[in-house]
């Protein structure tokens, strides 16, 4: 689906163009057109590709999506992969933004995500001096604003982390806390994979061997790499904090474990006293004293319950009971 469709130059917006004129405008000196598609279909990819020459296996990689995040250079273009990730009802939605570039254009098309670039557009539009760049600072702002919606995604789910932490004593809580410390792990995990090969895929748009394309941008792109840098700092802070709840939370289901198994012992500890005292009166031997004594049924009762009682109270006083 075509979302807009425009030209600009000398940093400011021309108009809004039809498909069919996209050639015409890519002609005309410092000027680029910026075209953005959401869930491009077939037909469209393929003219999209008919008017932008776009190289061929940039556009297979487009078709297919599911590309980890990247920037490939094909000549004088540019073709990027960056995962958008959003946070809906406790789950993660990770789309994916294509996005190729070249000195007279940009081809955004966004994936299997919600949230548009209707803003960035206006953004640039509002800032001429900065769009004079050309379709390079088109490129930052596109990064930018999708590395920009990370961060309240780390947020969300280092209080998620806070939230469990504070439960971890709780009893009764552990399996609970265990499923929840291991799917939070697991959307650490999907987003250090959108940011980790981005922040070595930014790298290669400043110092060094640049692309022409983003010459007059480098030090834009270094502000993204920082705060990928940032992103995938807190990821691995995170990840570490989390791998500690899961074996403090480990520890103390061992620790309930062992408080079970210390009752268990106490008790029975307990029934084995008295089973040893009614063991040996219950055997049948003739001659035992305490058989044929007025009192030794009654005295018998009285000293098993005495040192029951005398084990109970020591197993109370040592914490097993």
């Amino acid at each position: 689906m075509l979302i807009n469709c425009a030209a600009y130059q000398e940093g400011k917006k021309l108009c809004d163009i039809p498909i069919a004129e996209i050639s015409d405008y890519l002609e005309r000196p410092d000027c680029f057109v910026w075209v953005a598609l959401k869930d491009a279909e077939e037909s469209e990819l393929e003219e999209m590709q008919a008017e932008f020459n776009l190289h061929e296996l940039a556009v297979e990689d487009a078709r297919h999506g599911h590309q980890r995040p990247k920037i490939e250079e094909y000549g004088d273009s540019l073709f990027a992969v960056v995962h958008t990730v959003e946070l809906t009802d406790g789950a993660l939605n990770v789309g994916e933004v294509d996005i190729f570039v070249a000195e007279n254009y940009v081809l955004s098309i966004r994936n299997r995500s919600q949230q548009g670039f209707l803003g960035v557009r206006a953004r640039c539009e509002q800032e001429p001096q900065q769009l004079k760049k050309g379709s390079a600072f088109v490129l930052y702002a596109l990064i930018d604003a999708v590395v920009d919606r990370y961060f309240p995604v780390i947020e969300a789910l280092e209080t998620e982390l806070e939230t469990i932490e504070d439960q971890i004593f709780s009893k009764g809580s552990q399996r609970a806390n265990i499923e929840r410390l291991y799917e939070l792990k697991r959307k650490m995990i999907t987003l250090r994979h959108a940011t980790a090969p981005l922040m070595e895929a930014i790298g290669k748009l400043f110092g060094g061997r640049v692309p022409p394309v983003c010459i007059e941008t480098q030090e834009y792109f270094r502000d993204v790499y920082d705060h990928l840098y940032r992103i995938n700092t807190s990821i691995d802070a995170i990840r570490d904090t989390i791998g500690t709840a899961i074996q403090v939370n480990l520890s103390m289901v061992t620790i309930d474990e062992s408080e079970v198994n210390k009752r268990l012992a106490a008790w029975a500890a307990i029934f084995a006293v008295a089973t040893a005292f009614a063991g040996i009166w219950g055997m049948n031997f003739k001659v035992m004293p305490e058989l044929q004594w007025e009192y030794g049924y009654p005295v018998a009762l009285a000293i098993m319950g005495g040192v029951c009682a005398f084990l109970y109270y020591r197993f109370k006083k040592s914490g097993w009971l």
